[in-house]
């Protein structure tokens, strides 16, 4: 009896025991998967919150980053989150987007096309911005619909800036609002300030239309369609929202359209932009020996790369630089893809540096943007002029 028992008291502690190891393990597992499904989402707010808090140059590893992931917030617009010039509008838009915008094109198209012409230095300081908080370009477009790209424009709320800041939303992110100084006028600094806000706008909603559509009316307002809906598709949830809000993602896309492919006729790009034609004029063809041809190595590159930072990298004679590249500078500010060519040694010096190339030129363009600003600023300053 006594070994019998023993016998079983050794067994239920063996029971128990192993049943305390399994749920240990299982909690384990549990506790892994939990950690598998949030990561990412974990990573990607906490290195927002760092960028948004930062007063430093951000890291280029976390703008590569931030560059990779937002990209995807453009997934209920876009079938490749992204959009491609080289594909007609229609093949790549979300069809509710095509029939959504079209009365808004019909009455805005001429003013749209015409305020593009003057658009440009203000488009090349914003994207360097963007770019520098890993933002997709797109972005530059809201603010147009905000402002008309003007520094002056002031709403009946009070909201100022080619930005719309409101005083304690621009405080909050970083700007001096007060009787001497008004930051929200000053170019460079509200747009820090909103690639900020858009940013941790995009933390908490992960959809730039539903961005675009609280930056207008608030985040609250999109959290309750959102609640109402059942569904985080501005297609779905959009009747939810207030008409201005629904309308403010309505302009944004129409403008994107226009400024994109210059026009309404669909698959036209836009003329003043359209590289398509230098491969027939012959002053474009790199003149090269056939032993450079021998030692040449080719790369697609696309953004804000400066020929003269890239060429002083390379440690390339700039006239070299142009002529295995001719046309470089050109295409890149249209904002197309450019087959940069180079001599075997020069681009693996250009890969090894191409981060800091990249910062370079971007530097370089804010610069000389930001130095334009000032002298505009000088020209039209009465004091500054002769009587």
């Amino acid at each position: 009896m006594k070994r019998c028992f023993f016998l079983l008291t050794f067994l239920s502690v063996l029971i128990s025991f192993n049943n305390a190891a399994w749920g240990q393990t299982s909690a384990s597992i549990k506790d892994t998967t939990h950690q598998q499904i949030d990561t990412s989402s974990k990573v990607e707010d906490r290195i927002i919150d760092e960028v948004i808090e930062s007063k430093k140059p951000i890291k280029k590893e976390k703008v590569s980053y931030l560059s990779q992931a937002t990209q995807y917030g453009f997934k209920d617009l876009f079938k490749n989150y992204s959009y491609n010039s080289a594909i007609p509008y229609t093949a790549q838009v979300n069809p509710h987007a095509e029939k959504y915008m079209q009365d808004y094109l019909k009455s805005n198209e001429a003013y749209l096309l015409n305020l593009k012409k003057t658009a440009i230095p203000y488009f090349n300081l914003i994207d360097g911005i963007l770019t520098k908080y890993g933002l997709p370009r797109e972005l530059k477009y809201l603010a147009v619909i905000e402002s008309d790209l003007k520094t002056n424009a002031l709403s009946s709320a009070g909201a100022l800036g080619p930005w719309q800041f409101m005083s304690y939303t621009a405080r909050d992110y970083g700007l001096i609002v007060n009787q001497q100084q008004d930051d929200r006028t000053d170019y460079y600094k509200s747009t820090n300030a909103a690639a900020k806000y858009l940013l941790y706008l995009y933390k908490n909603l992960k959809d730039w239309l539903l961005v675009i559509a609280a930056y207008n009316g608030g985040p609250g307002r999109v959290y309750s369609a959102i609640q109402k809906s059942h569904s985080r598709n501005f297609w779905d949830l959009q009747y939810f929202l207030p008409e201005e809000s629904r309308n403010h993602v309505k302009k944004f896309i129409a403008t994107h359209y226009i400024m994109e492919t210059g026009n309404s006729n669909e698959n036209l790009a836009n003329s003043k932009f359209n590289y398509s034609n230098l491969s027939s004029d012959s002053s474009l063809n790199p003149q090269l020996t056939a032993a450079e041809k021998e030692n040449l190595d080719s790369v697609k590159v696309s953004g804000r790369y400066n020929a003269e930072v890239i060429a002083k990298n390379v440690s390339m004679d700039m006239n070299d630089f142009k002529r295995y590249n001719p046309g470089f500078d050109k295409a890149l500010a249209a904002g197309t893809t450019y087959n940069m060519q180079l001599p075997k040694d020069k681009m693996k010096e250009f890969y090894n540096k191409k981060y800091q190339i990249l910062d370079e030129s971007v530097d370089q363009l804010l610069q000389s943007v930001e130095t334009n600003f000032n002298n505009k600023k000088v020209q039209n300053n009465p004091v500054n002029k002769t009587k």
